[in-house]
């Protein structure tokens, strides 16, 4: 019985050692030395009696930041991915929750790792920690004392009070999405992969764990070339990378500018895509391009280890047809709820809610905000079983498909990330020139829209977000209000802001 991702690894060391496991085509790693690195973090951790600690991984994108994640689990603890792009008060916020003993840095990194508040914690880099050798004693323990719900990762989302939100994962829900995802889509050890997603969000996990499973090959695409697209494409042909997982505005970013009447990619041939809807005339133009493609949209929270549903495509869609979310992964079932806590009925929208062993454990060391979202099958009254509510509204069509219709809340789905815009709203507040602030989404052009009333210029107040929010939570229209507008219980209107905006 499979309890340990990491068994993955040592199987697949022992077949192709001496295969490149990740690269970012310039800096790669083999399986043997993923293997290796992967002890002596572990041994380290060991050494410092640190065992079932949350680890910060503070590193660039890198073959050997994936190697020290693993290196967090060997040791018997679970990684917390930081990274340099996200502003430095986000950083603090998650430093503060999670407590860790040890940070775990590189040359890059550790001047700004240093500038943080840590309790009682310590910076240590990571080539110093590749000195440590590996303990076998200790990490044999370890090995034998895992179970599969020990957490692997805290992966830290928005949070709608501002504060980001840390989801646990364990080893048993990442083993089963690893199996689950890798029988739908046919990974195997001829896989390349390129992989999109920054490596502080879980949606990395299936190049990491395609790769670990099979003996396959992740390239960690630089991120500066999603900004060029003809030199992205010729990225996947120089290095022959056949599979991709990427987020649907990274798609779209290259069929748009009319990249394939340059350039094609010659050896893609299996193409995932998700956490957005995929405009149906790009899906087209990409459809067109590589008519042999296998094409997959996939959908999931972070809350259920990954993706939990997919729809193969199969036919043809017009213009105005959206693809479906399609079907849950096998050993995981969706329940369609009405607000009453009933199945929806055909063709009735309710929430789309996860049971099984994808549901992650919970938020760490958020009791109150797990409860509201982890909560009691309201189907089952004869036993505890935690389903998660995912805050998303889904309907099934004629074809028993599901579809995404939209979300409950103000949480949305934007360049591929979950934001919470009341996150937005929060960061905006604490600005001494800003009063009072409010976003809503226009879903149809994509765009993020925030409104305040203060005493700072648009254009001032748009330049001075850059340093305090990721790029992809960003406005993308300041708006200066002289006042706010209310409802009678005298909160901010929302439906007032998106109705001005549709008629402005």
């Amino acid at each position: 019985m499979q309890n340990n991702i990491l068994n993955y690894l040592y199987q697949t060391v022992q077949r192709v050692p001496e295969k490149t496991a990740f690269s970012d085509g310039t800096n790669a790693l083999t399986f043997r030395q993923v293997y290796e690195a992967s002890r002596s973090v572990g041994s380290f951790l060991c050494g410092k009696g640190f065992c079932k600690r949350p680890v910060v991984v503070f590193m660039r994108r890198s073959p050997d930041e994936v190697a020290a994640f693993l290196g967090a689990i060997a040791g018997g603890c679970f990684y917390v991915p930081v990274d340099e792009e996200m502003p430095s008060g986000r950083i603090q916020l998650i430093l503060d929750n999670v407590k860790p003993p040890l940070v775990i840095c590189d040359e890059s990194t550790e001047d700004a790792a240093r500038t943080f508040r840590l309790e009682g914690g310590e910076v240590v880099r990571y080539s110093e920690i590749l000195r440590t050798p590996a303990d076998e004693a200790a990490l044999e323990r370890v090995r034998r004392s895992t179970i599969d719900t020990d957490p692997i990762y805290i992966v830290f989302t928005s949070g709608s009070t501002g504060v980001p939100k840390g989801v646990a994962a364990c080893h048993r829900s990442v083993i089963d999405y690893i199996e689950q995802l890798s029988e739908i889509m046919g990974f195997h050890e001829n896989t390349v992969f390129g992989n999109q997603t920054p490596l502080y969000f879980d949606a990395c996990l299936k190049e990491i764990g395609g790769t670990l499973k099979f003996g396959a090959t992740t390239y960690l695409i630089p991120k500066n070339l999603f900004s060029i697209p003809v030199a992205l494409v010729n990225y996947l042909n120089e290095h022959r990378v056949n599979t991709i997982c990427w987020v649907v505005s990274a798609l779209t970013m290259v069929s748009i500018f009319g990249t394939f009447d340059v350039v094609k990619p010659e050896y893609l041939h299996t193409i995932a895509f998700g956490s957005e809807v995929f405009p149906i005339k790009q899906f087209n133009i990409w459809r067109k391009a590589l008519p042999d493609a296998v094409f997959t949209n996939l959908y999931g929270p972070t809350e259920g280890t990954g993706m939990c549903c997919y729809y193969r495509v199969d036919r043809e869609f017009a213009s105005g047809e959206a693809i479906p979310i399609g079907k849950p992964f096998p050993n995981r079932e969706i329940l369609l709820l009405t607000g009453d806590g009933k199945l929806a009925e055909a063709g009735q929208e309710g929430e789309i809610c996860i049971r099984g062993t994808s549901v992650t454990l919970g938020y760490y060391n958020d009791p109150d905000r797990t409860s509201a979202a982890f909560v009691q099958n309201p189907l089952n009254t004869a036993y505890p079983e935690i389903i998660y509510k995912t805050g998303d509204i889904g309907r099934y069509n004629e074809a028993g498909e599901l579809m995404f219709v939209s979300r409950k809340d103000y949480q949305i789905k934007h360049m591929g990330h979950r934001i919470e815009l009341g996150e937005i709203e929060t960061d905006v507040g604490l600005l001494p020139e800003v009063q009072l602030a409010a976003c809503i989404y226009d879903a149809k052009r994509k765009k993020i829209v925030l409104y305040y009333v203060g005493d700072v210029g648009e254009k001032e107040l748009a330049a001075s977000l850059t340093a305090k929010l990721p790029r992809y939570m960003l406005p993308n229209k300041v708006i200066k209000l002289e006042e706010m507008p209310l409802t009678a219980n005298k909160k901010t209107d929302r439906a007032a802001l998106k109705k001005a905006y549709e008629g402005g």
